[in-house]
């Protein structure tokens, strides 16, 4: 049976999803880009500050869930320039111990909803 995670401290979905869904101990989340949750605005001052925002989002779903970064077994990172993939994994890195860091993969894409620089969605496991 499927659980459906919401939390007022990440941004409310813009259409037909959920933030997370948690299903045999299994939580899949939505992608997440650097929306503000407390006034909808988009963090756009730089890819860090992006990327860091995007992380947070995460957090507070993570959390509603009863998890951490240390559950989540797959991550999958949309960016819209490659030449920013250092930044960003740098600060993505800053969330996970390298014994717990989990599989990923990094797609450049040619655009991503609202115009953000990156897109992050996960797989955390209980």
């Amino acid at each position: 049976m499927k659980k459906i995670i919401t939390t007022q401290k990440a941004p409310a979905p813009v259409g037909a999803y959920s933030q997370a869904v948690l299903v045999n101990g299994m939580l899949f989340t939505s992608g997440q880009i650097a929306i503000h949750p407390e006034n909808g605005n988009l963090i756009l001052d730089n890819i860090k500050t992006e990327t860091k925002q995007v992380m947070e989002n995460l957090k507070v779903v993570l959390k509603e869930a009863n998890m951490t970064f240390e559950n989540v077994v797959k991550t999958s990172i949309f960016i819209a320039d490659m030449n920013d993939f250092t930044a960003i994994n740098d600060v993505y890195g800053s969330y996970f111990y390298n014994d717990t860091a989990p599989a990923r993969e990094t797609v450049q894409v040619a655009c991503l909803p609202k115009n953000v620089n990156v897109e992050i969605s996960m797989i955390a496991v209980e």
